[in-house]
């Protein structure tokens, strides 16, 4: 029998500095273990690269959608912000989730990422333009809030069509509502935090949305409420619910790709250099970003059949966090999982899911990655801290809330 774990450590502040500790002694254990439902709030957590991977694209194992949460948590449509959510294409199953899906799906491919990126490029730059004028003299400033934020915001305000005097709206509202995924995050005040802020945006995307009926541009809200965008329109609940979820998606983890990856390079200055000199490499080294740090850490399913996994019994019904973080540092899948190396060869982490619920932003997030680091440390090759940067502290969305760097040398 596999002995049980708890993650009630986790919250200590050991383990928020450094929970890659934690996860490494998750794998002298195995690749999966039962949790204190009491303690933890959930039945299983999985580990393990393959289990993580396998479970992914198991379709018996479910998101939590508003199935699971009628039979199990009373009174949850009480709260505008999980009775909105569970609308979207984040939160459903089988055939609802492949609709919508498809329905978003060709904004967010491959390919249209790829024409993006001279928007990105032309973003990037009026931040990088900014930065330099506040950064004059050496001047500390703060790259969350100057760089790592407004560029994916920007870029997602594009394809969305938000305008972009108002993306700075919701950078507090979107925070509220990621607050409540962290492990321990459900808290009455949270939620209520969370309400409010998904209620202000709904009001907000209700208002743009019926400006694009009467005055359609060049944009994905435009063409979901345009009349032949399709067969099967989306209801007002559910575009509402999905254009929320979209905006807060679309930006959160590449957020914290920037900063998370910013600091792994400034504490590598070889390899920051490397990439400096040649912008060719910065594809490797996103994805290794991607798995040495991940935005994301711990994704949640639930078991709608009896299953096992990695010797571990998970009966119907059972919750399971999938710890996505934890199988990139697997070291039966990647050799010396501790280690930075964008070389690394087959480099597959599993930061963006794996199966029919994969992110469906990973491409445009790695575009925004590859575009715009290259242009940052071409533009100031004097980058550095400012100060200590500390660690993050959330465990769920990890990043930095603030990051002091300085782009010039100071002036004596």
């Amino acid at each position: 029998m596999v002995p049980a774990v708890s993650l009630k450590s986790l919250h200590s502040a050991k383990w928020r500095s450094d929970p890659y500790a934690f996860y490494a002694d998750l794998h002298r254990r195995g690749a999966a273990a039962p949790l204190d439902a009491v303690r933890d709030g959930y039945d299983v957590i999985v580990y393990g690269y393959h289990a993580v991977d396998a479970l992914l694209k198991d379709t018996s194992f479910r998101l939590m959608d508003s199935e699971y949460m009628d039979g199990r948590v009373p009174h949850w449509r009480d709260h505008t912000v999980l009775r909105t959510l569970k609308d979207s294409m984040f939160f459903v199953n089988d055939a609802v989730h492949a609709r919508l899906r498809h329905m978003f799906g060709h904004v967010f491919t491959p390919r249209r990422s790829t024409l993006l990126e001279p928007i990105i490029a032309r973003l990037t730059d009026e931040l990088l333009d900014r930065m330099e004028k506040l950064g004059r003299g050496g001047e500390p400033l703060d790259f969350m809030a100057e760089f790592a934020f407004p560029l994916p915001s920007n870029v997602i305000g594009e394809l969305l069509g938000v305008p972009e005097e108002d993306r700075a709206w919701f950078q507090p509202r979107v925070r509220a509502i990621s607050e409540i995924f962290e492990l321990d995050g459900s808290t009455w005040a949270n939620m209520l935090a969370a309400d409010d802020a998904t209620a202000e945006l709904l009001d907000y995307f209700a208002a743009l949305t019926a400006k694009r009926r009467g005055d359609p541009g060049d944009d994905l809200v435009s063409a979901l409420v345009s009349t032949d965008a399709s067969d099967d329109p989306l209801s007002d609940v559910e575009l509402l619910a999905n254009l929320i979820a979209l905006f807060n998606a679309g930006f959160v983890t590449t957020t914290h790709l920037f900063g998370c990856g910013l600091a792994v390079l400034l504490q590598r200055p070889k390899m920051l250099a490397a990439l400096r000199d040649d912008p060719d490499l910065a594809s490797p080294y996103v994805e290794e970003m991607l798995r040495f740090a991940p935005p994301t850490h711990f994704l949640v399913r639930y078991a709608s059949q009896d299953s096992e996994v990695a010797g571990v019994e998970i009966p119907k019904g059972s919750s399971v966090v999938v710890a996505i973080a934890a199988a990139n540092r697997d070291p039966d899948r990647f050799a010396d999982p501790d280690v930075f190396d964008p070389a690394r060869t087959d480099n597959r982490p599993l930061s963006f899911g794996a199966g029919p619920h994969f992110c469906l932003g990973a491409a445009l997030t790695r575009s925004e990655g590859s575009v715009a680091f290259p242009m940052l440390l071409r533009r100031f090759p004097e980058l550095a801290f400012v100060g200590d940067p500390g660690v993050p502290r959330r465990l769920q969305f990890r990043g930095y809330e603030r990051l002091q760097i300085s782009v010039t040398g100071r002036e004596s």
